[in-house]
């Protein structure tokens, strides 16, 4: 069966009739197959939720908060559906999945509760008799493109809060989970948006460049948000900005975790444990870098390999910690950042093991600057451990990066900790806990190569509305002329 393409309420196939086929990375299996949408494809999208944008600008609050809880209300009935299409197209285990309908729900409702705050100001004229306000409006056309590697999370941030502040949508689903993606919009189709709304189109990946462009340069869409790798994201952010369109960009990271000399070591084996491997290191905010002091390195680095090694890998269909890579290719990257790591001087100290697309939790340790896993993002399960000497070297090397989204300190000095942290260039840091978090209503994004804007709560609100002056005057002023 064919995942369609949903214009303007529609179910429809490519103007031209194309699919293409997404593979199963354990199986090699088809896991989807889906409608490559056309540039005429495009056009359609963008003119449906153009025109539906004047009616639901006008909804009200209570309306728009109705429908996006009964959202997530079908979400998470259709949990199994969502578990069986991840796993099948992106090899994620079961129970990351799982999570992945429970955070996306999340973030749904706490767009619909933001329908009732979008508000504005008074703000004190200077003319007498004036009342002068801001009040936000929403954009327009929002063009969302969210990727696979948490693709019901980031696929339902991508246009729960557009939808909240009055904007329509246009989500570009990911060539590697086009199924999923579809199950998210089919979510809002059920609750009952009006259509042309709440669209989507997908696309054959050869074809990915020219849609994404046409759909960035198409004069209905008023707004883009992105979230993947920093190089796309260079040339999101030039398009958009060659359109004059406003772009939120999430991106890549290479996520440190500090780990002081004074550190509760058995709590940061545990964060590092956790931030480094879950869902197989693919997540923006996936430990990178463990940095941690050369006072506690030994004892440290022991317990942190005892652990990793015993996390068991495989099928992700299996009772496994580490599922599939999201393609068999990734493997190769892996192993050629291993090679070159410990050709200059590091030990690889646990992993380095694949079966095809499914990877070993792997740590090198001893990595030092001239190594590629040094600054490149792995975005897999081969973390590097980086030993130095001080609080500040620890900074140093933790601010030695040309990304800046998440970022952990761990000290049993909370003064200690705060410095650290304040000191780290980062849009998001915990200290005491592991680089991986997210609460719908927090600010997340990045500053650097990771990208600007922020998801969540009301800092979406400012990134998917326009604030607008309003007053209202006497008519009877006076004028100087």
């Amino acid at each position: 069966m064919t995942v369609l393409l949903s214009l303007g309420g529609n179910d429809l196939t490519a103007s031209n009739h194309k699919e293409y086929h997404r593979l199963d990375p354990v199986t090699g299996q088809v896991a989807s197959t889906s409608a490559a949408a056309t540039l005429e494809d495009v056009k359609t999208a963008t003119k449906a939720a153009h025109n539906a944008f004047p009616a639901w600008a006008q909804s009200g609050p209570a309306e728009r908060r109705h429908l996006l809880n009964k959202a997530a209300e079908i979400m998470e009935a259709k949990q199994e559906e969502f578990i069986a299409a991840m796993i099948t197209e992106t090899g994620a285990t079961g129970p990351w999945a799982g999570f992945n309908v429970m955070l996306a729900a999340g973030h749904i409702r706490e767009a619909a509760a933001l329908t009732t705050q979008m508000g504005g100001e008074v703000i004190p004229s200077n003319k007498p008799g004036t009342l002068a306000m801001s009040v936000n409006k929403p954009k327009g056309v929002c063009l969302a493109m969210a990727p696979w590697n948490a693709p019901i999370i980031l696929g339902a941030r991508a246009i729960a809060t557009p939808l909240a502040c009055g904007n329509t949508v246009i989500l570009k689903s990911s060539e590697f989970c086009p199924l999923t993606h579809r199950l998210i919009i089919d979510c809002f189709l059920e609750a009952g948006f009006p259509a042309g709304v709440v669209n989507l189109i997908s696309n054959d990946p050869s074809d990915a460049a020219s849609i994404v462009k046409a759909l960035i340069e198409a004069p209905e869409v008023r707004h883009v948000n992105f979230t993947g790798s920093s190089p796309v994201g260079r040339i999101i952010g030039r398009l958009a900005g060659e359109n004059l369109k406003p772009a939120l960009l999430e991106l890549g990271g290479k996520a440190p975790l500090v780990v002081l000399a004074d550190a509760d070591i058995d709590g940061a084996v545990n964060a590092a444990i956790f931030g480094a491997f879950m869902n197989q290191g693919q997540i923006c905010m996936s430990t990178e870098r463990v940095i941690v002091d050369e006072a506690i390195a030994d004892e440290f680095v022991a317990k942190l390999v005892a652990r990793a090694s015993a996390l068991p890998w495989g099928n992700p269909r299996d009772a496994v910690v580490l599922g599939s890579l999201v393609n068999p290719e990734v493997a190769d990257k892996m192993h050629a950042l291993i090679d070159d790591a410990v050709s200059k001087g590091a030990k690889l100290v646990c992993g380095g093991e694949n079966d095809g697309a499914i990877f070993s939790a792997t740590l090198l340790d001893g990595v030092n600057q001239t190594m590629r896993i040094y600054a490149e993002e792995s975005f897999g399960p081969v973390k590097s451990i980086i030993r130095v000497n001080g609080d500040q070297e620890a900074i140093k090397v933790a601010n030695d990066s040309e990304y800046g989204l998440s970022a952990a300190v761990f000290s049993q000095d909370i003064n200690r900790a705060l410095a650290c942290a304040n000191a780290i260039k980062s849009g998001i840091c915990h200290i005491n806990g592991p680089t991986v978090g997210d609460e719908p209503q927090m600010p997340f994004g990045g500053v650097g190569d990771s990208g600007y804007g922020r998801f969540g709560g009301k800092a979406g609100i400012a990134e998917f509305t326009d604030s607008r002056w309003i007053t209202i005057e006497d008519p009877k002023q006076h004028y100087p002329i």
